[in-house]
C-alpha cells in the first residue's frame, strides 16, 4: 500500500497540478511532504512498536494511512492535499517498520526465508503495477473524479488489512525496548524544514533574505542535534542517531552515498514525470508504459548483482552501477536534445535500460556493503538510519527541483513555449543528476572492497539473529524504495 501509493502519485502529479490548480511549490510538497514525514518518523515508529506492541502500532498506522488517503482523495484544495500527504507519510512511518518486525516475531528462523521471498515478490509487484495502475486510474477519470481515485483505492485495501491484521497478527514487543527520543525527532524535522521550505518556495517568492537565513540556521540546528545526541547516548543509551556508528569508515561513507543517492532519485523522478506529461504532452498511460523498461532493468540487474556479481567483484559492482546510471543520464540528455518534442518512447528505451541496469547494481547490494563492518548489536539501529537518510535525501532532492528545474523555466509562458521550456529544463536537471552520480562514484571508494559478514559484537545469539534479520530486511526495503521509479 505504501509503495503503490508513492508510485501512483508520481505518475499523477501533472493531472493534480492541472485539475487542482496547484503551484509548482505545492506540487513539490505533495511528494516531498510525504517523504519528509516518513523519514522523520521511521525510527520513532519502529521504537513505538517495540514499546507498545507491533500489532497495535501496525493497526494504528493502517487506520491512519487509510484515513489520510480519504482526506487526500477528497481534498478541497492544494493546501489540504499537501497537509493530508504529510499526515499520510507520518502514518506510513508507524505502519511500515512493524511489518518486518512482525514477520521476525511470528515465524521461526527456518521459515523466514520463504516469507522474505514472498515479501520480495510483493515488492516487485508493487513496483511494476504502481505506475501502470496510477496511469490507468488517471486516464479513466472514474466518475469524473480525475486524479482522486489514486488515493481512494487505498480505502478498501486499508479496511481489509485492518480487519485481517486485527484477527491474525500476534502481538509482540521487544524484550528491552529503547526509550523514545522525541527531542531528536523534533530537531531533525525542524532542521529539514528550515532547509527545504526556502528551497521549494524561494524561486516563487523571489529568493527573500529570510530564506537564506533559514537555510544557514538549519546547519546550526543539525549541530545542536549532534550535541544533544551525544549527551543522550551518555545519559540513557537510547539516542535517535547512534553517533558511534560514524566512527566506522564504511558506514559513514555509506550513509553519505544513501543520502546523495536519495537526492538524485528525488530530482530525477519528479522532473521526468513533468517532462513527459507537461513538456511532451503525453497521457499518463503513455508515460507509465514508457517507464516499464526501466523497472524491468532495475529488477533484473538487482538479482544479478546480489547472486552473481558482488560475491566475485565486490564494491566494483556498485561503482560500475553509478557509472552506468550516469552514462544512461547522459544518453537521455543526448536523445532529448536530438529529437526534442518529437521524441518517442522507444527512443527513450536505451537510456532508461542503461539507467535501470545501473540502479539495479547499486540498490540491492548497497545496504549489505554499508552494514558489513557494523557490529551486530548495532545492525538494527544502523539499518533504520539508512532508511531514514535515504528518505531525507529524497525530500531534499524534491526540494532542489525548484532550483535545477523550475528555476530554468520562465514565469510567464505561452502555450507554444511550454514544451520547449520543459524539455530544456529537463536536460538541465539531468546534468545535475549526472554530476551527483559522479559524487556517488567517488564516495563509494570508501566502502569495503568486499562486503563481509557482520562483525561479531557482544550481543547474544538471539540479538545477533534479530540484527541480521534487520539488516536483511533493510536490503529488501532499500530495493523496494529504489524501485519506486
Amino acid at each position: 500500500m505504501d509503495l503503490v501509493d508513492v508510485t501512483i502519485v508520481n505518475i499523477a502529479i501533472p493531472s493534480i497540478q492541472q485539475d487542482a490548480g496547484a503551484s509548482f511549490s505545492q506540487i513539490q510538497w505533495i511528494t516531498a511532504g510525504y517523504a519528509l514525514a516518513f523519514a522523520a518518523g521511521l525510527i520513532t515508529g519502529g521504537r513505538l512498536g517495540d514499546i507498545h506492541g507491533r500489532k497495535r502500532l501496525f493497526l494504528v498506522g493502517v487506520a491512519g494511512f487509510t484515513l489520510a488517503s480519504a482526506l487526500c482523495g477528497f481534498a478541497a484544495n492544494p493546501e489540504m492535499l499537501v497537509a493530508s500527504r504529510i499526515l499520510q507519510g507520518g502514518m506510513a512511518a508507524l505502519m511500515v517498520p512493524q511489518v518486518l518486525s512482525i514477520v521476525h516475531a511470528t515465524f521461526p528462523a527456518r521459515e523466514r526465508g520463504k516469507v522474505f521471498g514472498l515479501f520480495g515478490a510483493i515488492v516487485g509487484l508493487g513496483a511494476v503495477s504502481g505506475p501502470l495502475l496510477g496511469a490507468l486510474l488517471t486516464q479513466w477519470n472514474l466518475f469524473g473524479l480525475e486524479w482522486r481515485p489514486i488515493f481512494l483505492i487505498n480505502l478498501p485495501v486499508g479496511v481489509v488489512a485492518f480487519l485481517l491484521g486485527g484477527r491474525f497478527i500476534t502481538e509482540s514487543r521487544a524484550p528491552r525496548a529503547m526509550k523514545l527520543d522525541l527531542v531528536g525527532v523534533a530537531l531533525v524535522t525542524l532542521g529539514l524544514l528550515m532547509l527545504l521550505y526556502p528551497l521549494t518556495r524561494g524561486r516563487e517568492l523571489g529568493w527573500p533574505v529570510w530564506g537564506y537565513v533559514s537555510m544557514a540556521g538549519a546547519f546550526a540546528v543539525f549541530a545542536a542535534l549532534v550535541a544533544y545526541e551525544r549527551r543522550k547516548a551518555a545519559r540513557d543509551g537510547s539516542p535517535l542517531v547512534e553517533l558511534s556508528l560514524f566512527r566506522v569508515k564504511s558506514f559513514a561513507a555509506g550513509i553519505a552515498v544513501q543520502t546523495v543517492f536519495g537526492v538524485a532519485l528525488g530530482v530525477f523522478f519528479l522532473v521526468w514525470t513533468l517532462y513527459m506529461q507537461t513538456g511532451l504532452g503525453w497521457s499518463p498511460l503513455k508515460a507509465g508504459l514508457t517507464g516499464v523498461p526501466f523497472s524491468l532493468a532495475v529488477s533484473t540487474a538487482a538479482g544479478l548483482s546480489v547472486q552473481k556479481l558482488v560475491p566475485r567483484f565486490g564494491r566494483k559492482v556498485l561503482q560500475t552501477g553509478a557509472l552506468l546510471m550516469a552514462a544512461g543520464v547522459l544518453l537521455y540528455i543526448g536523445e532529448s536534445h536530438r529529437y526534442g518534442l518529437d521524441i518517442t518512447p522507444w527512443q527513450m528505451a536505451l537510456p532508461l535500460v542503461v539507467m535501470g541496469a545501473g540502479m539495479g547494481l547499486i540498490v540491492a547490494p548497497l545496504t549489505d556493503a554499508v552494514l558489513s563492518e557494523v557490529p551486530r548489536e548495532h545492525a538494527g539501529s544502523a539499518s533504520g538510519l539508512i532508511n531514514t537518510v535515504q528518505q531525507m535525501g529524497n525530500a531534499l532532492g524534491l526540494g532542489l527541483v525548484s532550483v535545477v528545474f523550475f528555476g530554468v523555466i520562465g514565469d510567464r509562458l505561452t502555450p507554444a513555449q511550454v514544451g520547449p521550456a520543459f524539455v530544456h529544463a529537463f536536460q538541465h536537471a539531468l546534468v545535475w543528476v549526472a554530476a551527483v552520480l559522479g559524487v556517488i562514484f567517488l564516495l563509494m571508494s570508501a566502502l569495503p572492497k568486499r562486503p563481509a559478514q557482520h562483525v561479531e559484537g557482544e550481543g547474544s545469539g538471539e540479538e545477533a539473529d534479530t540484527a541480521a534479520e534487520a539488516a536483511a530486511a533493510d536490503g529488501e526495503r532499500g530495493r523496494e524504495r529504489a524501485l519506486v521509479g
